[in-house]
């Protein structure tokens, strides 16, 4: 029986309806996180477009992440931070935002920065691109076996992010990823259809 859980990750354009897709995709289907990531926006544009999106995911006991700004975290009160590699620290996150938050790590595909990260007290490793990503480039392919390496070593949750689709899923929940992150498998789509048939694939892989 796998665990793994589903991490959502916005698309850079929240606005318009998106806060209605939001609905549907949490509606769909167990969704253990969402990830607000939008770029090119000063923090008080990002604090009115994360409004409802928050509230949407609070109403569903959905953790509510902000990438990238420990700032913008703190702002929103956010439930956790997604640090890239030039971020701020895992320390520095955990002294602006409480030991109750979530903090997860980009860590490619290295073993080195991973252990590192737990080290650091890091709530999740993040390991990718797997596959090529629609969303964000990246020339770190890890390969499924480095999630099988870390589950049999460490208690920190592992996600696996980067062109993953329902399609080919399966090979990243059976090495032991405990969260799928994905971004536009579900938002460039029907949100509902691809939420569900990752439950499916998740399923069948476990």
């Amino acid at each position: 029986m796998s665990d793994c859980q589903l991490y959502l990750i916005s698309p850079l354009d929240v606005a318009g309806n998106f806060p209605q897709r939001l609905e549907r995709a949490l509606d769909a289907g167990e969704v253990a996180a969402f990830q607000l990531r939008v770029k090119d926006v000063d923090q008080h544009e990002a604090a009115r477009l994360a409004e409802p999106l928050q509230a949407i995911c609070a109403a569903r006991d959905v953790a509510f992440m902000v990438n990238d700004s420990i700032a913008l975290a703190r702002r929103l009160k956010a439930d956790g931070v997604h640090l890239g590699q030039g971020d701020g620290t895992v320390e520095e996150a955990r002294r602006e935002l409480g030991r109750d938050a979530q903090i997860g790590v980009t860590c490619h595909a290295s073993r080195h920065l991973a252990m590192e990260a737990g080290e650091a007290g890091a709530d999740y490793v993040a390991f990718g691109a797997f596959f090529p990503s629609e969303t964000k480039a990246s020339e770190h392919r890890p390969e499924p076996e480095l999630l099988t390496w870390w589950q049999s070593l460490f208690e920190i949750p592992c996600v696996a992010i980067g062109g993953i689709t329902p399609d080919n899923c399966g090979s990243l929940v059976s090495a032991g990823a405990d969260f799928l992150a994905v971004s536009h498998a579900v938002w460039g789509g029907d949100e509902t259809a691809a939420v569900r048939a990752f439950h499916e694939a998740i399923r069948a892989a476990a």
